[in-house]
């Protein structure tokens, strides 16, 4: 690759400062990428283990449901569905890891507090109305995951694409300038010393 730079000592102090400084921001760069791979790997773990408690609860809530339908009766069991209270909202904040915002949703009750009488129903509709519960959580925290773990994964991708940048082209630019420039100017005060060294001798 040509070096076009003026090769001045002036020039070399500017681009020894540079190359300082890029080498800085790759090693800023790269702890920052590994920060966030690690955080990364924990919420997918965490995600494997929430599906899984999310496959059993969702077993236990739909053959709880289906014992409440045979002892209480379809019509009775989607009666007392209406009257249990949808949840609308969700308390959202934000926190930032490296930088990144990444949402954090408040835990939803998991207690018991059923809207509907105790006349006519049973134990059976009571767990499938706890289970249900348990899995609307587990849904939310899911949620959670996945969206931290996108907006992670962007991250990375951006970091990674800023490392290699200057980690292949930035740095190695900066350090041919500076041995140009050095190997330039080494030269230049050779042929001065020789130069003025001939003058003494015609002297």
């Amino acid at each position: 690759m040509s070096v076009n730079v003026s090769p001045t000592k002036s020039k070399l102090i500017e681009t020894k400062r540079s190359l300082a400084l890029a080498k800085e921001g790759h090693t800023l760069l790269d702890k920052k990428r590994n920060v966030l791979v690690r955080e990364m790997m924990r919420l997918i773990d965490s995600a494997k283990e929430v599906q899984e408690d999310m496959e059993t609860i969702f077993a236990e809530a739909y053959e709880s449901l289906q014992k409440a339908n045979l002892s209480i009766g379809i019509e009775h069991v989607q009666e007392v569905g209406i009257a249990v209270e949808e949840v609308s909202t969700l308390s959202i904040r934000l926190k930032s890891i490296m930088g990144v915002e990444i949402p954090e949703i408040d835990e939803i009750s998991e207690g018991i507090e059923p809207s509907y009488g105790f006349v006519k129903t049973n134990a059976n509709l009571d767990r499938a109305y706890k289970s249900f519960k348990k899995a609307l959580s587990l849904i939310a925290r899911l949620a959670e995951i996945e969206t931290k773990v996108y907006r992670l994964a962007r991250e990375i991708k951006k970091t990674q694409r800023r490392v290699n940048a200057l980690e292949n082209i930035l740095i190695p630019q900066y350090e041919e300038t500076v041995k140009f420039i050095e190997s330039y100017i080494e030269e230049t005060e050779r042929d001065d010393f020789f130069r003025m060294k001939r003058l003494k001798g015609k002297k």
